[in-house]
């Protein structure tokens, strides 16, 4: 094993994932499954909304100064854009927008693959998860959650429109 490898710390994040993904079948999917396409959205996208979290990870104090600030800056925008988007596709999906489901679209899509990126440049450029300091619960724990959400996103807008449910 490379010396850079923390058991632990994987370990941890394929925990949460498996775990993630295990609730969110045995109990969220068929919940999400019985509401009507707008609302299951609306409740996944409100889920999203508190990824202004990752803009910690700029805070002096809460990550090691030792932290690349290029990679903080990345996943904090990234994470504020994706929040906003989350939040755009409540506001689309409680008043229906005509444009709704393309909003929840780009949401989905842009948060899956910023998720996807920040474990990417995570793995590749951060030697060391300790340099998270007091952010470690993110990509360990919150980053499986949310990335869970963003399939069951996509399984909800694959699904055939003609399957809405009326409020």
């Amino acid at each position: 094993m490379p010396q850079s490898f923390n058991l632990p710390f994987v370990l941890s994040v394929a925990g949460a994932f498996l775990t993630s993904a295990v609730v969110a079948s045995i109990y969220v999917w068929p919940a999400l499954r019985a509401m009507p396409r707008y609302e299951a959205l609306r409740l996944l996208a409100a889920f999203n909304a508190f990824r202004f979290f990752g803009m910690n990870f700029m805070v002096a104090g809460f990550v090691s100064a030792e932290l690349s600030p290029n990679f903080a800056a990345e996943v904090g925008w990234g994470d504020l854009i994706a929040a906003t988007l989350a939040l755009a596709s409540i506001a689309a999906l409680s008043w229906r927008w005509s444009i709704a489901i393309p909003v929840v679209w780009a949401f989905n899509v842009w948060g899956t693959l910023d998720l996807l990126n920040a474990y990417y440049v995570g793995v590749t450029k951060i030697q060391d998860p300790g340099l998270f300091g007091a952010g470690i619960y993110i990509p360990a724990l919150y980053v499986p959650l949310l990335l869970v959400s963003h399939v069951l996103v996509f399984m909800i807008l694959v699904r055939s429109g003609s399957e809405e449910k009326t409020a």
